[in-house]
């Protein structure tokens, strides 16, 4: 016994179903027109959708027409369990027999109304199983080839409507991270606002005691280089200060002709004192063929502080730093490695090493990288960072020469030593 080919009503669904995989992102409403025409196009006593669950990787009843409303309830199945009961790889698979139908928990109760077949119908994306289709029917008659195909195009549909509700939800997880970044943002200025004016009063007298007894120290004065160092770094701390408040503002470097070998060596000496302790040698490789950049020094200081002081504290006590220059005349960019033999970063943790306020220290804010990240791209460099889990970390930084900076290419060679 066959059914009548109601070819118009295939066509009039097919095209409802197609013209909302392309203008809604509501799944649910792809979902329950399947589940409905299907039903009534195939002369269905109920019919039953699972959907997979891209968290749990389990199947669950999505949707449900006819006898199958009762089984909304069915706990999901397994991937496994889905797979194995569609081997042979079959578009459409026909049970005639429905005490011998996969998932069948009640086939007595299934017959008892009247269901005298079941057709499962898998929802393939791409080669990858997102959903199955089931319909029961009241008899168990055979199918023309064009109802099949039918079924299979409805399935295929209801596969590409999941396959686009899937990437929206990412796309939505997404923009929920950006918001919940932009909230942080949003949080740490209304922080720094607070805290700025408290850590600016101790700053200034720090500076103006300091600048005092600087002026009183004379040329051969023992306390002299001491004093400089603390005008200067408390000079750039107000800076610091003034960057965090204005951090979400993404504030344009001042650049001047700069030699990157001065402002690395600016930075080594504020680390002197932390690697000493630390009982950690580092290692100079300054190419002296590097020409003048135009740069933020305060900005790119700030930069090689913080990367040495990760490096260093990833290294704990007694280990080794490199840092090394090197001119690449061929791209025109200036080159600089931090490279440290200490515990290493995850891969999981690499990943992510540049975000905001993220971080595996336990007391880290999270910030040092990301701004670090933003002052390099500011000045259209880049930063990257190649490490492997107790193999060492290393930092390349590379920055653009611009014509017209001031090239110095007088001396010739490489400079070793440690500071």
């Amino acid at each position: 016994m066959t059914h009548p080919i109601d070819y118009r009503g295939f066509y009039l669904v097919f095209r409802e179903i197609s013209r909302l995989v392309h203008s809604t992102s509501s799944v649910d409403e792809v979902i329950r027109l399947a589940v409905y025409k299907t039903t009534e196009l195939l002369y269905a006593k109920g019919t039953l959708m699972r959907v997979r669950n891209p968290d749990t990787g389990e199947f669950e009843v999505a949707a449900a027409c006819g006898i199958a409303e009762r089984f909304l309830d069915k706990p999901p199945v397994s991937c496994e369990k889905i797979m194995e009961d569609l081997q042979g790889g079959e578009k459409v698979r026909i049970f005639r027999d429905i005490w011998a139908a996969p998932r069948t928990d009640s086939p007595q109760q299934v017959w008892d109304e009247g269901v005298r077949m079941i057709l499962d119908v898998p929802l393939y994306h791409d080669e990858e199983l997102l959903g199955l289709i089931r319909a029961y029917l009241s008899d168990a008659h055979g199918f023309e080839q064009a109802e099949l195909d039918f079924v299979v195009s409805l399935g295929e549909q209801c596969a590409c409507a999941l396959n686009k509700a899937r990437l929206i939800e990412t796309q939505r997880s997404q923009y929920n991270r950006l918001v919940l970044q932009t909230e942080k943002l949003s949080a740490l200025g209304r922080m720094a606002a607070g805290i700025a004016h408290e850590i600016n009063n101790p700053l200034a007298g720090i500076l103006l005691y300091s600048s005092n007894m600087l002026k009183k120290a004379g040329p051969e004065s023992p306390f002299r280089q001491g004093l400089e160092i603390i005008v200067r770094e408390t000079s750039r701390c107000k800076g610091i200060i003034q960057e965090l408040l204005e951090f979400s503002r993404h504030k344009p470097p001042k650049k001047c002709p700069a030699k990157i070998n001065e402002i690395i060596e600016k930075a080594l000496s504020i680390v002197d004192n932390e690697m000493m302790l630390r009982h950690i040698k580092v290692e100079k490789r300054l190419a002296r063929d590097m020409e003048n950049i135009l740069l933020d020094g305060n900005q790119m200081e700030q930069v090689f502080i913080n990367l040495l002081l990760n490096a260093a504290q990833a290294i704990d006590k007694n280990g080794h730093i490199v840092i090394e220059t090197r001119m690449d005349p061929c791209r025109r960019i200036e080159i600089v490695e931090i490279t440290d033999d200490g515990c290493g970063i995850a891969p999981i943790d690499a990943t992510r090493l540049f975000e905001p306020f993220y971080s595996n220290k336990n007391t880290g804010t999270g910030l040092g990288l990301a701004v670090s990240y933003g002052i390099v791209r500011n000045h259209n460099g880049h930063i990257k960072v190649a490490s492997k889990l107790g193999g060492g970390t290393r930092f390349t930084i590379e920055l653009p020469v611009h014509v017209g900076s001031g090239a110095d290419t007088s001396d010739r060679g490489t400079e070793h030593g440690t500071p």
